[in-house]
This record gives structure tokens, sequence and C-alpha cells, in this order.
């Protein structure tokens, strides 16, 4: 068997165990969950669910590795349609051709009490993001609610949202691709589902989804399990085509364990410059997540933090 045929055999054998790495670095010491970090020029900017910062906390740095400082709230206001009770969770912020900046983020109709997908925008990075149109721009009335949306944009310019859907009756969860119009803020044909929680590991949940695209290859990272568990970790799976489908690795990239138990629960990845971001909880409690990140490389295809 050839090198690569090794690695990929190991990476896809079930139950797998996730490859030992160095303790990760703590780049916030504070609650920061679901991050979402932005490279723009040589600085650095992350967005995170709703927590004492803020509905959106921003944080920014000039390198990857910190020191990392709270800059404050990047929404603005409420958006007519949510309920601010609820929080806004998991955004996602990407620049578009024309220098601006679109928000995507969760939060909780009134309507139905489901999580949707909403968008706001700014002329700066930081903010502040004014929430735009008067509903969500996703809310799939056959889920439960959507969540965690995440920009990918082809070689092509084509832009697409990642997201992940709770099924209804307390079904297993799943990741769709939707494109997008080319501003972003309107879907474009219909959806694709590319993953579904079906492996036993992943407790019915997948979410957090994150694409890079290495050659011909598309690597789909995720979160797997309940996020309030420490067997909460996070995953990839590959593809040819952007639809998929996919094939799971059956060994995780992060875990409790593999991480040494530096923090619990690591999970809610992006992937930016050659480091994963993620969060864990903080001091062993179920309080705080904070942020954390590994190098990451990929070696013959398979993805490695060091």
């Amino acid at each position: 068997m050839t090198c690569l045929g090794i690695l990929l055999a190991s990476a896809l054998l079930p139950g797998a165990v996730a490859q030992a790495a160095p303790a990760p670095r703590v780049l916030l010491n504070q609650d920061f969950p679901d991050p979402d970090v932005l490279k723009i020029g040589s600085g650095y900017h992350a967005f995170a669910t709703t927590g004492p910062s803020g509905r959106i906390p921003v944080a920014a740095a000039a390198d990857a590795d910190g020191p990392w400082r709270v800059a404050g709230d990047a929404l603005a206001a409420d958006p007519p349609w949510a309920d601010p009770k609820g929080g806004y969770w998991a955004p996602d912020v990407t620049r578009r051709a024309d220098g601006t900046f679109l928000m995507y983020y969760a939060a909780v109709s009134t309507r139905d009490r489901h999580r949707c997908i909403g968008t706001a925008v700014a002329n700066s990075v930081a903010g502040p993001y004014q929430p735009t149109g008067d509903g969500p721009l996703i809310c799939d009335p056959g889920d439960q609610g959507d969540i965690d949306p995440q920009t990918f944009q082809a070689r092509d310019g084509t832009r697409y949202l990642l997201y992940k859907g709770e099924r209804p009756g307390g079904g297993t969860s799943a990741i769709f691709v939707q494109k997008m119009t080319q501003d972003g803020t309107a879907t474009d044909g219909p959806r694709t589902e590319i993953l579904r929680a079906d492996r036993p590991e992943e407790n019915g949940v997948v979410e957090a989804p994150v694409i890079t695209q290495r050659g011909g290859r598309f690597v789909l990272f995720y979160s797997a399990d309940d996020f309030r568990n420490t067997t909460y970790q996070t995953r990839y799976a590959t593809a040819s085509a952007l639809t998929g489908p996919y094939t799971k690795a059956g060994r995780p990239l992060l875990t409790t364990e593999s991480i040494g138990r530096a923090t619990e629960g690591p999970g809610g990845a992006d992937v930016v410059g050659g480091r994963v971001f993620f969060h864990g909880w903080l001091n062993g409690q179920r309080a705080e997540r904070g942020l954390f990140n590994l190098n990451l490389e990929f070696v013959k295809g398979v993805p490695q933090v060091s």
C-alpha cells in the first residue's frame, strides 16, 4: 500500500481515534463561542455567538496567534423579525466585491420560535452591522430551525451558503449547501443536503460546517454530538464536488482527549490561513467557551493539526 493509501485508510477506519496534538493556544480566556475568523489585510477579526460583550461580539488581533482583544458589539440593532432574548448565534462575515461586509447570523423568529438565518451589512469589517430585511433570509418550513451559516465562494466566484437544518420531532440534523446571488442577500435555486448525522459518535448532531478546497477535493469540517458534552468534537468529510457525495473520515480531527484535555468539547471550528480556530469549555465548567487555535496542515490530502 502507498503512503497515501495508508494515511487515507487510517483516516477512514471506523472508530479510529483522533491524532494526538499539542495543547492548543488559548486566544481568549473568556466566553467567545462559535468563532468565525476573517483575515483582512494583515489583521484578523473574529465574531462570536451572543455573550457578555454584546449581541455579536467582535475581537481583533494583528496576528492569528494574538494577542486578541474583544472590541465590542458588531451588531448595531435587533432585526424586526427576531426575539433579542433568544440571542444571535454562530455569525459568519464575508467581504463582498464592492468592499462592503455581509454578516449572516441565526436568531429566534418571533413567528414560530424557530431559529432562522438573517443578514446584516457594514462598510467596515468590525461594524457596526445594520440588519437588512423585514424577515429572515433562510427559515425552511421543513426544518425545526436553521443555524450555523458559513459562506463558501467557489473559484469561479459563485457564492454559496452552508448551514445546519434541525429536523422536526427530534430527528437527526443535516448540513445543507445553498447557492446564493452574487451579493449574498438572496437564494438562487433549491438547497442540497450534503451531510447527515448518521454515525453513532455524532449522537444525532452535525453542525458548524466550513469547507476548504484542496486541488480538486472539497474538505468539509463539521462539529458532531451535543455541544454541552465532553464528547463534542470536530470531524471532516471529503468530496470531489461541492454538493457531494461526501465521505466521512473515521478519524476525528479534534477531541477532548486528542488535545490532552486542555479544553473540553473542541468544536465550532473555522479554518483560516493555516490555522484551525475553535471554541472549548473553560476551566472544566459549562459556563463559558473560550477561543483556541492550532496549526492545520494537509499531509497527502489528510488534514492534521500541530
